[in-house]
């Protein structure tokens, strides 16, 4: 499942590196017989997005979706925690996890970042990555369908990822988290984020390489969201 790596770069904020590597992108994914079939054609409208917006307008467009509340964030813990210290605790356990794999995670992002997520996935064996990547799956349910209710192309990002996983789109699970404290308006996200984020010490000693190289698009990204340990 090393492809998860690209699911990854597309969920991340967009840069014109990100826009000058779609074309490879979607040969990959085209390429890779572990992915359902119509994968391409069901990200086709969010790669030809990504690939010709201008991007300061797909930049405003990923900030407004994914980072003006909780409804539609990609920091997996906090549709399940919010911002106790449960979560704090659970992001400590899943960066140990990372360092485990050989991998340490770069820079200011959480480990419960989606993106970062899919990327430790990716380096896993096939049935481990499905595995991993259904752990979160009534996060990735719920995402996939407050997505497609607003009518977002990442829409079907998350349901292929649902797919990936082997979760059911059942309606129970659309519903298992409710936003119902989501701020709606800037004023009151600034309130309701006050407190400084979780932040961690020193990185631990790292396992001996774990995982696959990336492939040849993700090389071309400068910022990459791990880098393997020593």
């Amino acid at each position: 499942m090393r492809n998860l790596h690209l699911f990854s770069l597309l969920l991340s904020y967009p840069t014109e590196d990100l826009q000058s590597v779609c074309g490879e992108i979607k040969a990959r994914l085209a390429d890779d017989p572990s992915l359902p079939g119509d994968t391409v054609k069901r990200l086709g409208p969010l790669l030809s997005r990504l690939a010709t917006s201008d991007i300061y307008a797909a930049q405003e467009a990923y900030v407004d979706l994914f980072d003006r509340g909780r409804t539609h964030s990609l920091h997996l813990f906090e549709h399940v925690h919010g911002e106790s210290r449960d979560r704090g605790q659970a992001m400590v356990d899943l960066r140990e996890r990372y360092l485990a794999a050989g991998l340490e995670p770069q820079g200011n992002e959480l480990p419960d970042f989606l993106p970062l997520f899919l990327d430790y996935c990716s380096t896993l064996p096939d049935i481990a990555a499905r595995e991993a990547l259904a752990e979160p799956g009534v996060v990735l349910v719920a995402l996939a369908a407050r997505l497609a209710e607003r009518g977002s192309d990442y829409a079907p990002l998350l349901a292929l990822l649902c797919d990936i996983a082997g979760v059911e789109h059942d309606e129970e699970a659309q519903k298992a988290l409710s936003p119902a404290d989501d701020p709606e308006d800037l004023e009151a996200l600034d309130a309701a984020w006050e407190e400084e984020q979780i932040t961690f010490g020193a990185m631990a000693p790292s396992a001996p390489d774990a995982g696959a190289p990336c492939p040849v698009a993700a090389q071309q990204i400068a910022a990459m969201h791990f880098e393997k340990g020593a």
